[in-house]
C-alpha cells in the first residue's frame, strides 16, 4: 500500500541546525561514563592480579597505577562514578513520575553535573 501523506510528514532535525539539550548530553554522559568505569575496573583488576602474582609484577603495576597518569584516570573515574550514581538515582526520580517536564528534568541534569564535581573534589580531599 503506498504512502499517501510522505510529502506531509516532518524531517528530522539536521545535525547543522540541532542544539543539544542538557538532559540529551547528561544521557549521553552516562553512558560514556559507565563504559569509561571499565577501564578503571580492569586496571584495578590488574593491579590486585599483579599484587597476587609476585612483588616484580606488583612493582610494575602499583607504577602504572600510582603515575600520574594512573592518578588522573583515577580522579576522572571518581568523577565518572559520581556522574553515573546521579544519572541513575535522576531515572529513580522520572521512574516515580517526578521531574519529568522539560524545566526540572534540564534542571536536574545541571544539578548533577554541579554535585558529581563537587562530589569528586570532596572524596579527592577527603581521601
Amino acid at each position: 500500500m503506498a504512502d499517501v501523506n510522505r510529502g506531509n510528514r516532518p524531517l528530522s532535525p539536521h545535525l547543522t541546525i540541532y542544539r543539544p539539550q542538557w538532559t540529551s548530553m547528561s544521557s549521553i554522559l552516562v553512558r560514556i561514563t559507565g563504559n569509561a568505569l571499565i577501564v578503571a575496573a580492569l586496571m584495578i583488576v590488574w593491579w590486585f592480579v599483579a599484587a597476587a602474582t609476585g612483588p616484580e609484577a606488583f612493582a610494575t603495576a602499583n607504577g602504572f597505577v600510582t603515575s600520574w597518569f594512573g592518578d588522573l584516570v583515577m580522579t576522572l573515574s571518581v568523577l565518572g562514578l559520581w556522574y553515573h550514581l546521579l544519572g541513575g538515582l535522576r531515572h529513580l526520580v522520572w521512574d516515580s513520575g517526578r521531574m519529568l517536564d522539560v524545566d526540572k528534568s534540564e534542571l536536574a541534569a545541571q544539578m548533577m553535573m554541579v554535585l558529581s564535581v563537587l562530589l569528586t573534589i570532596f572524596t579527592v580531599i577527603v581521601v
